[in-house]
């Protein structure tokens, strides 16, 4: 599967624009990660990061927590695509589906996704709402506010060091990955 398919099948199956939005972002996050960790698969982790919530608008994932990556696979078998790797992926960034992350493009999906809106959230307190006025050290100062962005979950960003990169270059690069795409995610 590439890119353009990845994208195809993610608006088949997802409407809302705040979730393609999230999707974009993480997408953007994972091929920034791989650019330091697997160079030879920006495309592949990206396409991990786009496709990670496939099936957020076809499951019952808030009351059954369970369902949410499980029903993303389903789908992508229904679609003949059939990649261990990155079931595994998409699985393992929500680990209440009972996979764990274990490989480090399952650590990096499972760090980038709550980053994401992590940053986003600090974005939306800037007076301008823009991701290119987000500093490395608001993220840091507002990683410490257990109350801000109480959703995004601050134990999965910190899984990042199971890659061998810190906290402080997750930041980095989804500022810079984020920023890049500004326009398509609405900052």
């Amino acid at each position: 599967m590439n890119r353009e398919e990845a994208y195809e099948l993610l608006h088949k199956y997802m409407k809302g624009e705040n979730y393609i939005q999230h999707s974009m972002a993480v997408e953007a996050i994972m091929r920034g990660l791989a650019k330091r960790l697997a160079p030879e698969d920006v495309e592949y982790w990206g396409i991990a990061g786009l496709l990670h919530d496939l099936d957020e608008e076809q499951c019952d994932w808030r009351n059954h927590p369970e369902v949410h990556g499980p029903t993303s696979v389903n789908i992508l078998h229904e679609n003949g695509v059939n990649d261990p790797v990155l079931e595994g992926a998409i699985m393992a960034h929500n680990p209440l589906c009972g996979k764990k992350a274990g490989t480090t493009i399952e650590y990096a999906l499972l760090a980038a996704d709550p980053m994401s809106g992590f940053c986003k959230s600090v974005a939306q307190i800037y007076p301008d709402k823009k991701i290119a006025s987000v500093k490395h050290k608001s993220v840091v100062k507002r990683f410490k506010e257990v109350r801000f962005a109480a959703g995004a979950n601050r134990e999965y960003m910190n899984d990042i060091v199971n890659t061998g990169l810190t906290l402080d270059d997750l930041i980095d690069v989804a500022l810079e990955e984020m920023t890049a795409i500004a326009d398509k995610l609405g900052l």
